[in-house]
């Protein structure tokens, strides 16, 4: 099996460390991050990983400012972003598919092992 770059992307300490146990069992290299800041920090001056997981409602700066600056300083070209959001308005949705989200996952809806099987269905599909 193919192991992946991910990083994970969320204002919850607890669901970080819960979704990152879960792609790190699976062989998966895991960064994770607490905001969006920090994650467009590190696209910005690092290798670029397979997938990003990202959460929408974070302070400071937000998961659709971070699809908006992928996208408009075009970083990291080839990744796969999918949303991991509470936020399940179908606008939420097409906003974040409209900034290029490759996925969109609503958190209450889903158990960490159906998270980590979207995700890999995701960067495993080619474009």
């Amino acid at each position: 099996m193919a192991t992946y770059r991910i990083y994970l992307t969320d204002d919850d300490r607890f669901l970080l460390d819960m979704y990152a146990v879960k792609f790190r069992a699976a062989g998966h290299e895991v960064t994770v991050f607490p905001g969006g800041k920090f994650v467009l920090e590190a696209l910005r001056t690092k290798p670029p990983p397979d997938a990003m997981l990202l959460d929408i409602v974070m302070p400071e700066v937000d998961g659709f400012q971070v699809l908006e600056t992928v996208q408009k300083e075009k970083l990291a070209p080839g990744m796969k972003t999918v949303v991991l959001s509470n936020q399940g308005l179908e606008t939420d949705v097409e906003k974040a598919k409209s900034f290029g989200a490759s996925g969109y996952i609503i958190k209450a809806s889903a158990i960490p092992s159906e998270v980590y099987a979207e995700t890999i269905k995701i960067i495993e599909k080619q474009a």
